[in-house]
């Protein structure tokens, strides 16, 4: 199983030090590429993403200004959006794929969601472009994520480490400081359940975002290895420290530590649950800092009130509090089937190149690609969360992305059901290990 790589994965986070890895390629060039699908014939090519306007609104303008700047460029291109929210987009990806319907340029997610499309034979190998114009463009060890069998089947956009946003205003009228250990995170929870406001945002609906929780809490109850053992089946999720992170998953549900209807409630339906106020607590993925940075529908006073912590360590534990949740965040395919391919492959490596900067300073996304940021004004919360990112001790990738699908839908069953008291701590662990067992 793959997961062994992204435990080392902090070793190469180095953003700030190296050189700026975005190179433009020559008009010239792409325009001589783009002639062969057609010369001064319009071509289409259809691109399917997540980052609609409002929730991903930084994301959103970047796109459509490398859309434009690629028109104009290639004046015989026409770049045709779909956006659809995040869960909307994995559901409809997976529609298009049984029909073998793909757009010809789309965002995956990489390791055990990326596997059955390419054995469906649905992605197009795209290791021409890391030989190409965007070799040495990437940070060491996220293309690795997208490679199977020796192969690269999409190019990375971002990567990502799952810390607690916490809204600072509340934590000091409920006289709260950031808690260092688990012991005092559940009494920052008590506090604030008893003062009457939420402690936790939380939309476990869709599922992933309850996973996030009961990872951190089995990487520091039984530790990273124990829990990457696990996934990979080379271990057991009936490890006495993963049935216990499975139990403690409950003992906060009971102790109301989560926003009332959380496993009812879409993750965007949380999310505006902590931006307005009405809970203290957040955890997410980096992806989300531009709301708490850069967005500006987001309320300034708002965003002037989001840091953030570590999950804490568990006394007795074996975990690290500098261990994170977290890897290399989504990528963009192209379509085996696609009629337009290389063009399809050109926008790819041209949104590539042009993504890195720009989402750093318009989005506050940390970057697949090596970006000089020495120079750039950045968000302190963005600055802070990256250099805890490179101090981290290990990063493991989100449960769900490092399973096959059949095992990845387990666990997110799993999860909710564990959240929801439907199931006790050991049938989640016996059913992990019965879906994982199966290789599929």
């Amino acid at each position: 199983m793959r997961n062994k790589k992204w435990t080392i994965l902090f070793l190469t986070m180095c953003l700030v030090l190296v050189t700026a890895g975005c190179g433009q390629k020559d008009n010239n060039a792409g325009e001589s590429k783009s002639s062969a699908n057609g010369g001064s014939d319009k071509v289409t090519v259809n691109f399917m993403h997540l980052w609609p306007e409002g929730v991903s609104a930084g994301q959103n303008k970047i796109v459509n200004q490398i859309i434009k700047e690629y028109q104009t460029e290639h004046p015989n291109v026409v770049i045709k959006q779909e956006v659809l929210d995040n869960e909307q987009y994995k559901n409809k990806l997976k529609v298009l794929s049984a029909s073998n319907e793909l757009p010809d340029v789309g965002v995956t997610w990489a390791a055990g969601f990326l596997q059955p499309y390419v054995e469906g034979n649905l992605f197009a190998p795209v290791d021409d472009l890391l030989n190409g114009e965007l070799k040495d463009k990437f940070v060491a060890g996220t293309t690795e994520a997208y490679a199977i069998n020796d192969k690269t089947y999409a190019l990375p956009l971002e990567f990502n480490i799952a810390p607690i946003y916490y809204n600072k205003a509340i934590f000091e009228k409920y006289n709260l400081e950031v808690p260092q250990t688990y012991d005092q995170f559940k009494q920052v929870v008590k506090t604030l359940s008893d003062g009457g406001i939420a402690p936790i945002a939380l939309g476990n609906k869709d599922r992933w975002t309850g996973s996030l929780w009961y990872m951190y809490l089995a990487d520091r109850i039984a530790g990273q290895q124990a829990l990457a053992g696990a996934i990979s089946g080379s271990g057991s999720f009936m490890d006495e420290g993963l049935v216990k992170a499975a139990s403690e998953v409950q003992s906060l549900v009971d102790s109301n530590a989560f926003v009332k209807g959380f496993n009812g409630l879409s993750n965007e339906e949380a999310k505006s649950e902590f931006v307005n106020g009405k809970a203290a607590m957040y955890m997410m993925g980096s992806w989300d800092l531009p709301n708490f940075t850069t967005n500006e529908e987001i309320p300034l006073e708002f965003r002037n009130s989001v840091g953030f912590f570590k999950f804490p360590t568990v006394e007795g534990g074996k975990g690290d509090i500098n261990s994170w949740v977290g890897g290399p965040g989504v990528g963009l395919f192209v379509a085996e089937n696609s009629e337009v391919k290389e063009e399809a492959k050109l926008f790819v490596e041209y949104f590539v190149s042009k993504w890195g900067e720009q989402s750093v300073t318009g989005a506050g996304v940390i970057p697949a690609t090596k970006v000089d940021t020495a120079t750039l004004d950045l968000p302190q919360l963005y600055i802070d969360l990256f250099n805890e990112m490179n101090k981290a001790s290990s990063i493991t990738l989100f449960a769900d992305v490092q399973m096959r699908a059949n095992a990845a839908e387990t666990h997110l069953n799993m999860i909710q059901a564990l959240f929801g008291k439907a199931v006790t701590p050991e049938k989640y662990s016996e059913e992990h290990d019965a879906a994982i067992s199966k290789g599929n």
